[in-house]
């Protein structure tokens, strides 16, 4: 049976073990190659045409961002960004995501063995992720492999395993029941955005061209702790619109957007005839803190039929039963289209449950927004 080739870049003997120890605890994948570094690293590839690759960032001769670039301008191949490097330097992973890796995952900078199940069952699952959207990779690279995908490609059966001792599923409720605000809902429009693997550029693309004048807008990308604050500062840097990490009682205005803050749920809450964020810690919802199902409620029983909604690429359902929460209470829904998402998980989940209004291009969107405010 064909399996997903995997080739690791890691100057880690330690490390490179731990790698191929994981891809081969499941059936579809296959360690096909390791390197110890960049310059190793390139004939091998070349060599074993790996399907992903897994990419350390502090390495000897050659660090990873500069193979990063390398390799996406001279034999793209789908990357995540495995290093404990990004904890140190956040900015790097988002350095990395605008260069072309499709997303990236914390190696552990201590004791490696603790929370292996965990940093095992996301590796796992975002190799398959980068495998099964290879297509728009490569077509965004100007690669046309659809031919040899459709002789080639590796039907994934996902093995019987128990991730509820992972990653135990709650939903919005154990944050916030579903009952209406008593509160007066301000005239004023709002913008909730919710996203995850791909988000980052998606965002900027969806918002660069937002002005002063717009609407609140309050986003939910899936990120860790800390590299919410970088990724707010970055989008800060390109829009033309103020952007800041959210804090408990900040009140949102006009040409303002938050960014969630990692590791805490972020809720709209309405007072005095205005808008102002409640931040708090609790369970993970539908996986995540920040989570979006989380916002996408709280934006439904807060503002009403005064949400505008949009959910842009992302894996997984987070986010799905809010957006429905929101279009039940009067709000205008939006979903990214399947064609230019990275990932078409949360999208195709919101519009299965029934919860989105228009399905749109990326590129599109902002424009249905400005002529819904």
């Amino acid at each position: 049976m064909s399996k997903i080739k995997v080739f690791s870049v890691d100057d880690s003997a330690l490390i490179r073990e731990l790698l191929r120890q994981i891809v081969s605890s499941d059936p579809n994948l296959e360690m096909v190659g390791t390197a110890a570094n960049p310059v190793i690293a390139e004939n091998k590839i070349l060599q074993l045409k790996p399907d992903v690759i897994t990419l350390d960032i502090e390495m000897p001769q050659m660090d990873g961002i500069t193979f990063l670039k390398k390799l996406m301008l001279t034999n793209p191949v789908p990357v995540i960004m495995f290093s404990s490097l990004l904890e140190k330097h956040r900015e790097l992973s988002l350095d990395a995501l605008n260069i072309g890796a499709f997303d990236y995952v914390i190696k552990p900078s201590s004791n490696i063995k603790e929370g292996v199940n965990e940093l095992s069952f996301d590796l796992v699952q975002k190799i398959k992720l980068a495998y099964s959207n290879r297509i728009k990779f490569y077509k965004k690279h100007g690669v046309d492999i659809s031919a040899s995908v459709k002789n080639n490609s590796v039907n994934i059966v996902e093995p019987v395993i128990n991730t509820a001792s992972l990653y135990e599923k709650f939903n919005a409720d154990v944050i916030l029941p579903l009952t209406p605000s008593k509160e007066r809902v301000p005239n004023g429009k709002i913008i909730v955005i919710g996203s995850s693997t791909g988000g980052t550029e998606a965002l900027v693309t969806c918002l660069k061209n937002v002005t002063p004048t717009c609407p609140p807008i309050v986003i939910a990308q899936h990120m860790p702790e800390r590299f919410t604050t970088s990724f707010a500062k970055r989008l800060n840097s390109i829009l033309k619109i103020d952007v800041k990490e959210s804090e408990n009682g900040m009140s949102i205005t006009n040409g303002q957007a938050v960014v969630s803050c990692g590791n805490k749920h972020t809720l709209i809450r309405v007072k005095d005839g205005g808008y102002f964020l409640e931040v708090k810690d609790g369970k993970p919802v539908s996986r995540h803190k920040p989570s979006v199902d989380v916002l996408f409620r709280s934006a439904a029983v807060s503002a009403r039929e005064r949400v505008i909604g949009v959910i842009l690429t992302g894996m997984g359902d987070d986010g799905a039963l809010g957006m429905k929460e929101m279009r039940d209470a009067g709000a205008y829904t939006i979903a990214q289209n399947e064609e230019t998402c990275t990932v078409f998980g949360m999208p195709r989940e919101a519009i299965a449950a029934g919860g989105v209004v228009e399905i749109l291009p990326l590129e599109k969107i902002l424009e249905t927004l400005l002529k819904r405010v």
